[in-house]
């Protein structure tokens, strides 16, 4: 029957006399007629819903409406019948808007943002936001934000902000203060998204405390980075949380001294593979690594530009960015780095609470190494290679984890360290982590 309905519509002629648009008071006209102009193309009844429910559709991804109904019914006073109105009815959101959330990031810190933004602030789908954010460790800042859709599609969009950013390495004992402007090109391909920006940031780093060390100390006082970056991202998981199927591709590309004194090439990789077994059991293969140089030899590379690895999201079984070179126990971080983790994760031993809140609980096994590592540029590449590869750490355990619906994830293990370096900052036994992306 159903079959016969659709070769139905497909076969009765349609023609649309006029498009009435209805509740719009702030959205400009001609951004709510290239929407819906597709509509009077169609030939069929098929054809016409299936056009109205795709500018639907569309519509509603600009997110600067409450609700978008259709009407669709037959013209009046006029001798065709094959001739019809559509009317759509939109409630647009208001004019201004507000609240707060919880974000949660690295270093198992917890973000509290306020939010207070105008959306289709010029009628054409763009969105002005004012944010303060702080965060349980004493991190705070605040931003100007700018975004707008290109030529009307949501998936392409243009966004700048202006922000001042107060953040604290108490692991490498310094604290720094940023003050920047970015620009942002986001838009889609067949192979993932990808995102081009421009940031120019004034940064002012200060030592914490007396106990820094020289070593840090050096590099206290300002920097001026003008960089342009590159951000790929192909994520075709079931949850970013805790996935059960799928993998993730992210690669991240960096070059800074486009003015300023900060000088760098980056390139950044991380990869993730889930798949699921018998017994709703997941096996999760996590690989990341990164490499920057300096096109300028004379100089180094800045502590706040380093990779820095070790701590539950990333290198479990050593605290907080405690993997790699240290000076009187700050972390210094380094100029290359590969991570990876094997992670099989289970259901928890007989099932309780199956179906409930029991299901949000996973038992975790796992295994996971890396190292972060200066290369010596008076050393052949073989021998960057050897100790690269060769001082890796290694570290496994088991535990539980909880999965705060597509917020974050809580995990509690304990951690048996394997292998580690002198001067690494070593967390075994029980350790606790959270946030949204481990590794």
């Amino acid at each position: 029957v159903m079959e016969l309905e659709a070769s139905t519509l497909a076969e009765i002629p349609a023609r649309v006399n006029k498009i009435i648009v209805e509740g719009i008071k702030k959205t400009k006209d001609d951004f709510i007629q290239k929407k819906l102009e597709s509509i009077f193309t169609a030939s069929t009844v098929e054809e016409m819903l299936l056009l109205c429910q795709s500018a639907k559709m569309d519509l509603s991804r600009m997110n600067i409406f409450k609700s978008v109904q259709i009407k669709i019914d037959t013209t009046k006073n006029v001798d065709e019948d094959d001739r019809y109105d559509v009317t759509f009815h939109m409630k647009e959101k208001r004019w201004f808007g507000g609240g707060m959330h919880a974000t949660f990031g690295g270093e198992n810190n917890a973000t509290m943002v306020s939010r207070l933004q105008f959306p289709n602030t010029f009628g054409r789908a763009e969105n002005v936001a004012l944010e303060y954010n702080k965060s349980l460790k004493g991190d705070h800042g605040g931003a100007l934000r700018f975004s707008k859709p290109l030529n009307g599609n949501p998936d392409v969009r243009f966004s700048t902000s202006v922000y001042k950013l107060n953040l604290e390495y108490p692991w490498s004992g310094f604290k720094e203060t940023s003050r920047g402007v970015n620009f942002d090109f986001t838009f889609p391909s067949n192979f993932g998204d990808h995102c081009l920006r421009w940031e120019g940031v004034w940064r002012d780093l200060r030592t914490m405390d007396r106990s820094t060390s020289f070593t840090v100390r050096e590099q206290a006082g300002h920097s001026l980075k003008s960089s342009i970056k590159h951000q790929f991202t192909r994520d075709e998981r079931d949850s970013p949380i805790l996935p059960s199927r799928g993998s993730l591709i992210k690669m991240e590309q960096e070059f800074a001294g486009l003015g300023g004194n900060v000088e760098f090439f980056r390139h950044d990789m991380e990869l993730q593979f889930n798949k699921k077994l018998i017994l709703d059991s997941v096996i999760q293969l996590s690989l990341a690594g990164g490499i920057m140089k300096n096109p300028n030899p004379n100089t180094e590379i800045r502590i706040n530009d380093r990779f820095f690895l070790g701590g539950p999201l990333t290198l479990r079984g050593f605290n907080t960015k405690g993997v790699g070179p240290h000076s009187e126990g700050n972390a210094l971080g380094g100029d290359v780095y590969w991570a990876s983790g094997l992670h099989l994760y289970t259901p928890l031993p007989f099932r309780p609470g199956k179906g409930g809140f029991g299901d949000f609980f996973r038992s975790h096994f796992f295994v996971n190494a890396g190292n972060v590592y200066n290369i010596q540029t008076d050393k052949p590449i073989i021998e960057n290679l050897r100790g690269l590869s060769e001082e890796f750490r290694l570290a496994y355990g088991a535990g539980i984890v909880l999965m705060m619906g597509n917020i974050a994830r809580l995990e509690l293990n304990y951690v048996v360290p394997v292998r580690a370096q002198t001067g690494d900052s070593i967390n075994s036994g029980l350790q606790f982590g959270i946030g949204v992306t481990f590794l």
